[in-house]
């Protein structure tokens, strides 16, 4: 993704071009207080007070419309602008701006089904429609322009989630240290060493991180009261943590270690059944990948999903199996979804998400394995280099 690649001649170019392949129109982006990612980013813009469209069509050039006294925050837009100034004003300006346009993209669900490129507000799409204007959900566009990662980016990316690995690997020893020598740590003090261990490695963006025992884990957004529990000998331990270089792309990973010399057998197979779900994923990815063939965000869900409901731990998993990640922790391009909505968006080239299910038994355990994946020209590229395996043993008999 390139910030402010709406403002170039190339980003345009390409944008229209895409539109003509969708058999679209144009692309009309509505921003207001920075409620819409998407055009604060491909715009590139500094704060706005007041409502704002860009229309880029098919054909011809684009045209933003803004405020009277928003001319700062758009100094950097080399394009036509037309300026308003009363409501009266917007309203007529934005019926000569789509007077004509049969089918605009913008960024809305049908149904509200992919929240994640939902920001238009109700009123504004019913004034567009009122315009006798068919509006489609501009959710491709968003992946291919906002969400495809640059070569920086990625790179970015991949080095954060060897740091992220590493992290987590010593956080973990950390927490068995802490037993060995009689004065065990807590969920909260160990989460403030992994914050500043992320951040003593520079990734400055996007950081925090989970840290929960088996049956606090069963929460899978835990947050400790406090310091939160403390971690003994023979707790299960879920560590989730994420961070990223300023302005890039975040790692986000979920390990899992046993304060104990051995994994329990019924531990060992929720553990399986999750780590088997991840696999299945990732394989069905390289499989398609492999095949030449177009993937959407549901059918990796169901992949997963088939594998955890097989082992018979179907209603424990709660949540997707992934979520988009681009310069946001939990972007705007496609998610691994087919239970809290219906992702059915293409998985583009150079997007990046997460692939991470989990079982959570409330009150009992939980178990998270997460990794990321960068959807490359040549199929899945998973970040870190070595996912888990088995789960950590970190103390002997």
């Amino acid at each position: 993704m390139s910030a402010g690649l709406l403002c170039t001649r190339e980003g345009i170019e390409g944008v229209q071009a895409e539109l003509r392949k969708e058999d679209l129109d144009g692309w009309l982006l509505y921003e207001f207080h920075h409620i819409n990612p998407v055009p604060v980013s491909l715009l590139g813009l500094g704060k706005t007070t007041r409502r704002a469209f860009v229309l880029i069509p098919a054909q011809g050039e684009p045209v933003a419309l803004i405020h009277a006294i928003e001319a700062s925050s758009w100094r950097q837009w080399p394009f036509e602008r037309r300026v308003y100034s009363g409501w009266q004003e917007m309203e007529e300006q934005l019926a000569t701006l789509v007077e004509g346009r049969g089918r605009l993209a913008m960024e809305v669900s049908p149904g509200g089904a992919v929240p994640t490129v939902d920001y238009v507000p109700a009123g504004i799409a019913g004034v567009i429609l009122g315009h006798g204007v068919e509006i489609a959900s501009s959710g491709d566009l968003v992946s291919r322009f906002h969400s495809v990662l640059s070569p920086t980016q990625l790179e970015d990316h991949r080095k954060a989630a060897e740091i992220v690995k590493d992290v987590a690997r010593a956080a973990f020893e950390r927490a068995a240290d802490a037993i060995r020598s009689g004065e065990p740590t807590t969920e909260g003090a160990l989460s403030a060493w992994i914050v500043e261990e992320l951040e003593r490695h520079h990734l400055v963006d996007h950081v925090s991180c989970i840290v929960a025992i088996g049956p606090m884990a069963s929460d899978s957004h835990y947050a400790p009261v406090g310091d939160g529990e403390t971690i003994r000998e023979g707790d299960l331990l879920l560590i989730d943590l994420w961070g990223a270089y300023s302005g890039s792309v975040p790692a986000d990973q979920t390990w899992m270690g046993i304060m104990d010399a051995e994994v329990d057998a019924r531990t060992q197979q929720v553990w399986e059944a999750v780590r088997d779900a991840r696999d299945a994923a990732v394989d069905f990815l390289r499989a398609q990948a492999s095949d030449g063939a177009e993937v959407r965000g549901f059918e990796v869900d169901d992949v997963a999903r088939a594998v955890i409901d097989e082992r018979g731990y179907g209603r424990y998993f709660v949540h997707r199996t992934g979520h988009s990640i681009d310069t946001d922790l939990h972007g705007s391009g496609p998610n691994l979804d087919n239970l809290e909505s219906r992702d059915d968006r293409r998985l583009l080239p150079g997007v990046a998400f997460s692939v991470e299910p989990g079982i959570y038994i409330e009150g009992d355990i939980g178990v998270r394995s997460e990794v990321n994946v960068y959807w490359g020209e040549d199929g899945p590229e998973v970040t870190p280099s070595e996912p888990q395996r088995e789960i950590f043993t970190l103390l002997d008999e």
